[in-house]
């Protein structure tokens, strides 16, 4: 089982790079937001409670998360060749619960892809996303609280996993190719893949 984090700020390309590395290496995507914003969707009881917390710019609570995890790894056939996390882990805690649920099953997180990109171009970013998309969370207000948030809280977790030995800090500006190319390079001088 290969698993990677993809890591970095609200706009940083995560997504995107996420859907380079699920096709380049056969991941099962597991990208928390898009979880939660279906189930706010459907209207489900995670939804209301995962609502009242993102429409204020919040976290959601680390053990509300876990559980959403553990029961689609396993109840997911096709996350057994591994996963990509997309949005998750975003705080030290997180982290730590995320390794200890991989061992449980004999996993580890192989490899934490991080995209770098500064502050200014992730608010032009995402202010462009929320014109083109329509995501109520993409507004300045909101956009400036999830940049604080990430700061304060997310951050930290660049050097926790420099201390694991699986942080890739990757310059997340210039082509979506390009990019990639330097993610790839990263990942196979880390991980032979």
């Amino acid at each position: 089982m290969f698993n990677i984090v993809i890591f970095g700020a609200p706009g940083s390309g995560k997504g995107t790079q996420s859907e380079n590395l699920i096709s380049h290496y056969g991941l099962f995507h597991i990208s928390t937001g898009e979880v939660l914003r279906d189930n706010i969707a459907r209207g489900t009881e995670l939804g209301k409670i995962a609502d009242t917390y993102i429409s204020d710019g919040k976290l959601i609570p680390d053990d509300l998360m876990i559980s959403i995890l553990a029961d689609i790894l396993d109840n997911t056939p096709e996350a057994k060749n591994g996963v990509i996390f997309d949005g998750f882990p975003r705080t030290i805690n997180q982290a730590g619960a995320l390794k200890e649920m991989l061992a449980e099953r004999g996993a580890r997180v192989d490899a934490v892809v991080g995209l770098e990109v500064d502050e200014d171009e992730l608010i032009d970013r995402l202010i462009k996303r929320g014109k083109e998309s329509g995501r109520s969370d993409d507004n300045l207000e909101t956009i400036k609280k999830r940049l604080k948030v990430y700061h304060s809280q997310t951050q930290p977790l660049r050097d926790y996993y420099m201390k694991e030995g699986t942080y890739l800090p990757i310059k997340g500006v210039g082509t979506v190719e390009g990019i990639f190319e330097s993610i790839k390079a990263a990942i196979k001088e880390k991980c032979g893949k």
